[in-house]
């Protein structure tokens, strides 16, 4: 079953500092945190803050080709976790046929905030991330999920590019 997800911020991993995605379920608490590289953070941050380039980046460079080729983009799904790696699908829908697409997360989730489509977790997904928090590096993952919880409207979306 997939669980509707929106991108409630941005931000650094106090721990890594590396670049967090933070998902939330639009019905529910659930919280999905996604690490992702840097380029990728920039991508999304970009469109969360509405900030245009001179230049297409490479997201924007795929919406225009997915427009032009008249192709509409369905969903993206957040479907496994396989060995600490997050996979997306991306859906397409072009002349009445459905075409999936194997992506990072970033990118699907990039993709997403500019196609102004719908984001999903596999319900699968969002338990085994909780399974797997709680059997390794508890000790760290416990601080960052109080850390996570304890987070506001305020903390969310401070990414610096």
């Amino acid at each position: 079953m997939e669980v509707e997800m929106k991108i409630r911020g941005l931000m650094m991993d106090p721990v890594t500092n590396m670049p967090i995605v933070i998902l939330k379920d639009v019905n529910g608490n659930a919280i999905l945190p996604i690490w992702v590289g840097p380029y990728e953070a920039n991508a999304i941050a970009l469109e969360i803050e509405r900030v245009s380039t001179p230049r297409p980046m490479t997201h924007d460079l795929i919406k225009s080709l997915l427009l032009g080729l008249n192709t509409g983009m369905k969903k993206v799904v957040v479907s496994e976790l396989k060995d600490d790696t997050f996979y997306a699908v991306i859906w397409l829908e072009r002349g009445g046929e459905i075409i999936s697409v194997d992506s990072r997360p970033s990118d699907a989730l990039a993709l997403a905030l500019r196609l102004d489509c719908p984001i999903y977790v596999e319900e699968s997904v969002l338990k085994s991330s909780k399974m797997a928090s709680s059997v390794s590096e508890k000790v760290n993952n416990e601080e960052l999920r109080r850390w996570l919880e304890g987070l506001n409207d305020e903390d969310l979306g401070r990414y610096k590019m």
